[in-house]
């Protein structure tokens, strides 16, 4: 999918991000936390969308990588005003390629980055920006913006860089919040992903490998959390944005890789290793 650049956004409210323009709010994620996101750090009252005085205004520059173009209108429609919200979306990408060269291009202050794309992930952007995030005058700072809420996706991100990481279960009015404090250098997460953070910074151990997870794809994985958690194929399709089709074909892989006969054999698989 190619991106379309920056766009021009208009007026949204505080439902979840994702809502695509002239649509209705979708159905609330069961698995999501109801609070906005958890900081790590000090909190230092940046103006978010509403409320903040003219005098203390500012402008931040961000910009969206996912690879969903309808989620980055969603994105887009809820933080994109700046005159009410405080944000300048500079640009737009949908994969790793398509990353690099607009943030070179852009310079913006905060990067909203989903963690699976094409072309290697958000950790590939991550290894592939260093040098703009280690900018002493300028840095480019990454706040993660993705579907999952898995460990291993948001220790990995954080690992390679980003300041924070939420779900797409998250307020317009909770995201600019974030983006503010991200790019203030503090570290922002949403609660329930905090913890993942904590402990594993609180090790020096590396995580075990784990070789059957590995055979599965990153979306295999995806499914795999979802089915474990009750959800019906039209609830994943809705969820991941994609057809019901595509997820008969991703359950049918995992069975396969696995060696497992059943989405009972899959949950209880998942509940083993602590993956629901």
């Amino acid at each position: 999918m190619n991106s379309d650049g920056a766009q021009q956004g208009m007026s949204g409210d505080d439902t979840p991000l994702g809502t695509p323009v002239g649509t209705g709010t979708p159905a609330p994620d069961p698995t999501a936390a109801p609070d906005g996101p958890a900081t790590l750090g000090p909190v230092d009252g940046s103006p978010t969308g509403d409320g903040a005085g003219e005098e203390e205004r500012r402008t931040v520059r961000v910009v969206l990588v996912d690879d969903h173009r309808m989620f980055r209108t969603g994105v887009q429609a809820e933080i994109g005003v700046t005159e009410r919200t405080g944000v300048e979306v500079v640009g737009e990408a949908a994969d790793v390629d398509q990353a690099i060269t607009v943030i070179t291009a852009t310079r913006p202050e905060v990067v909203l980055l989903d963690v699976h794309l094409p072309g290697g992930g958000g950790v590939e952007v991550l290894r592939r920006s260093m040098t703009q995030m280690a900018d002493p005058e300028r840095p480019v700072r990454f706040l993660a913006l993705s579907v999952s809420d898995a460990a291993e996706d948001v220790i990995g991100v954080i690992r390679g860089g980003a300041r924070g990481y939420v779900t797409k279960t998250i307020t317009g009015k909770d995201l600019v919040d974030a983006i503010f404090r991200v790019s203030d250098g503090d570290a922002v997460f949403s609660p329930r992903l905090a913890g993942f953070v904590l402990d594993a910074f609180a090790s020096t151990d590396a995580p075990p490998v784990d070789e059957d997870l590995d055979r599965l794809t990153q979306r295999e994985r995806e499914v795999l959390r979802l089915i474990a958690r009750g959800y019906a194929y039209k609830e994943i399709a809705k969820q991941l944005f994609i057809s019901v089709k595509t997820v008969e074909s991703h359950v049918s892989a995992v069975l396969r890789k696995l060696q497992l006969s059943n989405r009972h054999e899959l949950t209880r698989w998942a509940a083993a290793r602590r993956l629901v």
